[in-house]
């Protein structure tokens, strides 16, 4: 039986490897594709009862539960010792704080910081594992495997530059024959300049396609304007036509995917009555909703990595596979913060690193050597900013990150 630091009991000892699953879903507390893809995700009871809730997110939601059912309660001073697991689940895994920088703020030092966290990891195993137990799904049938939520849980969200205005286009041309079937006529008003936003293109076109979809559904005979238009936080776009109905157009736009896929990349979309009696949906993306990091490896695994460290700090990870890749995203970018390799292709990191810094726009911009050539002093003559040899760790990014003011002591991203 495991107790929490009052003594009290908190159910049935679960196996060491048990315990390994809920460490590794706690320091992807905040990555949500992660989480989805996590077996514990459907292990814990989830029955999807919420259309804006995935598996990832209700797991995500029961382990901060179990971190606060360890909470001494209020009048229990910071640093008393029976608040100590508590305070650093919180600071580490919700916070986002490091091992050692939360042993600070305790007042401890950072081998009991290791050791309390670990005793705090196996209580928060063990209510998890009650709790997964309670729910003990029955064997997944047919119908449920190919259900909307295993699908969801199975699609990953890779951000990259995307250009709204070609979006748009595609969307509409998908929708053409059912326009034209229903004698409405595209009058499109887009920016002649490419729009770049961060998304998954192949989510947003979906969203875009049941947009229109559900509009031209819901329309009377004419014409129907999409009126697009940037500034430097977000792109509207608006599709105004006559209505033939008087139900919501967006309650035709598939109620059970388009919600969870716009929650994917942060959009909304709201529907609206107009004086002269036709509908406006308006369908809000923003550009970035945080500092955008550009990582320059041909090691795609190492990408992969870095944006699940840094998704839970609303940074936006770009990955360029090659130096020639990375040199063209820096200068339509403008990143706040380059992690570059040595060792690639064609050209290397430290001419990259030259040429980066002879160029205006990223003259300034923090320039972070990440390699196994650890070679700090050639790495500092030439402008980097901060030297990490490989391999690397979530804390040691984030110090970094944080040093150079690109996300905050506190885990967020700055503003």
């Amino acid at each position: 039986m495991v107790a929490n630091d009052q003594g009290l009991p908190i159910g049935e000892t679960p196996d060491e490897s048990f315990v390994e699953q809920v460490k590794q879903v706690l320091e992807h507390l905040y990555d949500f594709p992660y989480l989805q893809r996590h077996p514990l995700a459907q292990e814990m009871g989830w029955k999807g009862d919420s259309p804006n809730e995935t598996a990832g997110q209700y797991l995500r939601r029961e382990l901060i539960a179990a971190i606060e059912a360890l909470s001494p309660g209020a009048g229990v001073a910071f640093r008393a010792p029976h608040a100590r697991l508590y305070n650093l689940l919180h600071l580490h895994y919700v916070e986002g704080m490091t091992i050692q920088e939360a042993a600070h703020e305790l007042g401890i030092s950072a081998r009991q910081a290791y050791r309390d966290l670990r005793r705090g990891e196996e209580n928060v195993a063990a209510l998890i594992w009650n709790r997964r137990a309670k729910a003990a799904p029955e064997e997944p049938k047919a119908t449920h495997l190919s259900s909307i939520q295993v699908e969801m849980a199975r699609l990953e969200t890779h951000p990259q530059p995307t250009d709204v205005c070609l979006l748009v286009q595609h969307a509409q041309k998908a929708v053409e024959q059912l326009a034209l079937q229903r004698k409405i006529i595209f009058q499109t008003e887009i920016p002649p300049e490419p729009v770049i936003i961060a998304a998954d293109s192949i989510i947003a076109r979906q969203i875009l396609v049941s947009a229109l979809s559900g509009a031209i559904q819901h329309a009377g005979p004419g014409i129907m304007r999409l009126v697009l238009a940037a500034n430097q936080d977000q792109v509207v776009l608006n599709l105004n036509y006559p209505s033939a109905s008087k139900v919501a157009a967006t309650q035709a736009i598939n109620p059970m995917i388009v919600p969870q896929l716009m929650l994917r990349l942060g959009w909304t979309m709201k529907q609206m009555d107009e004086p002269d009696g036709t509908k406006t949906i308006i369908l809000t993306m923003p550009v970035h909703s945080g500092p955008t990091i550009l990582v320059i490896d041909d090691n795609e695994g190492l990408v992969e990595l870095l944006d699940r460290y840094l998704t839970g700090h609303h940074c936006r990870v770009v990955a360029a596979i090659n130096g020639r890749e990375g040199l063209q995203l820096a200068q339509e970018l403008t990143p706040d913060a380059i992690i570059l390799d040595v060792m690639m292709p064609e050209v290397d990191g430290w001419e990259i690193l030259q040429i980066l810094r002879m160029r205006t726009q990223t003259a300034a911009t923090p320039i972070i050597i990440c390699s196994v050539i650890n070679d700090p002093e050639l790495a500092y003559s030439l402008g980097a900013s901060l030297v990490l040899p490989k391999p690397i760790s979530r804390d040691s990014i984030l110090k970094a990150l944080r040093q150079l003011g690109v996300v905050s002591h506190y885990g967020n991203s700055r503003s």
